[in-house]
């Protein structure tokens, strides 16, 4: 336990000294290069901006979080059990697997224009571009991870008389944890991502919006002060992820060695 407490502080203890430093160099250069305000604010302006009006970043914030949450929740739902059918099912997986491929690679921006065409504006059309980014890691992993197990594993408990259940819970997802957290922490950044693109597009609230009218006000310190914002929101909600699987990690080990 003494072990994974050092850990834990040792990778803390890296990404803030970078970011210390980064702040470091940010100030340096709006000190040594003079460069102008309305360009590049010093970072003691926008945090005067965050603690002048941290009621408008709060409440933007819990908007693009209340966005992140609905549609990562339903991308993320819908892609592992999309994954289970590409896995188990071969003939579904012959046909639908390369239009998953295919369809990740293209740019989830152009599909923006269409959704507000298609649903208008508003929350709900927010979820679904968000649903859309985080659905196709998830799946892509997933599948694969519960593709994984050794086959010699899955005869050995045909050996003995398992059925399907127990061979997907005591081997296929075993082996599919790695990757449905991999598909998972990069869902959670995308979804933070598409939150801050839908708010671009279709929304009227959140940060993206507000980096949106600090852009078109011409005011650098609402937008970095908004962009701080996000990235701490960005960083809370991956850590959530890192925890998550930290504690099934845990709870699988317990239980490999208590059977």
């Amino acid at each position: 336990m003494n072990r994974r407490i050092r850990l834990a502080a040792t990778d803390a203890i890296y990404p803030a000294a970078a970011l210390v430093a980064a702040v470091a160099c940010w100030w340096a250069i709006t000190v040594v290069t003079d460069v102008p305000s309305f360009v590049l604010p010093p970072p003691d302006a926008v945090l005067a901006r965050l603690i002048g009006n941290p009621e408008l970043y709060a409440i933007n914030a819990w908007y693009t979080l209340e966005k992140v949450v609905y549609g990562g929740l339903v991308g993320i739902v819908s892609g592992i059990a999309l994954a289970a059918f590409v896995a188990y099912v071969p003939w579904f997986r012959r046909a639908i697997y390369p239009y998953l491929v295919t369809v990740r690679v293209l740019p989830k921006l152009a599909i923006a224009p269409l959704l507000l065409i298609y649903l208008g504006t508003g929350m709900g059309t927010a979820i679904v571009f968000i649903a859309m980014i985080t659905f196709f890691p998830l799946v892509l992993n997933t599948a694969a991870g519960l593709d994984r197990a050794p086959a010699r594993h899955r005869e050995l408990l045909r050996s003995v008389g398992a059925g399907p259940l127990e061979r997907v819970r005591y081997v296929d997802v075993p082996y599919a944890i790695p990757g449905v957290f991999a598909g998972l922490k990069q869902s959670v950044t995308l979804a933070v991502v598409g939150a801050v693109v839908a708010e671009w597009v279709v929304a009227d609230n959140g940060l993206g919006f507000l980096i949106l009218m600090g852009s078109e006000n011409v005011s650098p310190d609402i937008m970095l002060a908004a962009l701080l914002v996000l990235l701490l929101e960005g960083l809370l909600l991956y850590g959530g992820v890192v925890a998550l699987q930290r504690g099934v990690d845990s709870w699988l080990d317990l239980e490999g060695g208590g059977s």
